[in-house]
């Protein structure tokens, strides 16, 4: 009898299952309001643009497949820094974020000091980010990156991924972003990457307008 039992239980819990991922299915995902990254802001903290935003050509693009997404140098007393973001307003369709370890080798980058580092701003959560030493030629730069969604900062892509699945459940969403900030490396490593996570912590405090919690 207690064996029928747990087969029913069991059963009836996989049906109820079932029901509710067809449910959310049919009812789609919750849109949410943001701003276009179009409208980040010029001036981050001390952290002011230089030049005109970045545009990725058609091909880049249709690799991409980003909903929206941002490419801007800010400089800081003399320490310039390339800001990355690429927005997926859903990554049920397959389209999903790009880690930097499966796209820079392809443009002739080498990844070298692994490691992570703990982003602080004021407002906010600590979080910890990936960074690497990259170069391609006679440039090496500072790479600090994360995964921001649904009002996670999160370092592994796995567990972005793991988060995703959880969330399309829960809250009937799957939009996110992949983050990256990218500092030459001029007088030293260690000033690099204090540029670069300066830059980060500033941008984390006006993300979730654009990226939102």
């Amino acid at each position: 009898m207690n064996n029928t039992w747990r087969v029913a239980v069991l059963v009836a819990l996989l049906l109820i299952g079932g029901a509710v991922v067809n449910g959310w299915e049919y009812l789609g995902e919750v849109p949410v309001p943001r701003r276009v990254l179009d409208d980040f802001p010029r001036e981050v903290g001390s952290w002011r643009q230089v030049s005109g935003d970045q545009r990725f050509d058609s091909a880049t693009l249709s690799i991409l497949g980003a909903s929206d997404y941002l490419m801007r140098d800010y400089q800081n007393a003399g320490s310039v820094a390339n800001l990355y973001i690429g927005y997926y307003a859903s990554q049920k369709e397959g389209a999903t974020y790009h880690s930097p370890l499966n796209c820079l080798p392809g443009s002739g980058w080498t990844l070298n000091d692994p490691g992570s580092v703990t982003i602080s701003a004021q407002g906010r959560e600590p979080f910890v980010a990936n960074r690497y030493v990259i170069e391609n030629g006679g440039r090496k730069e500072m790479m600090v990156y994360w995964y921001q969604g649904r009002g996670r900062a999160v370092a592994s892509e796995y567990w972005g991924k793991v988060y995703t699945v959880i969330d399309s459940v829960r809250l009937r969403r799957s939009d996110a972003a992949m983050v990256r900030v990218m500092v030459p490396v001029t007088t030293s490593e260690a000033a690099a990457l204090d540029s670069a996570t300066g830059l980060a912590a500033y941008v984390s405090t006006v993300l979730p307008e654009f990226v939102p919690d």
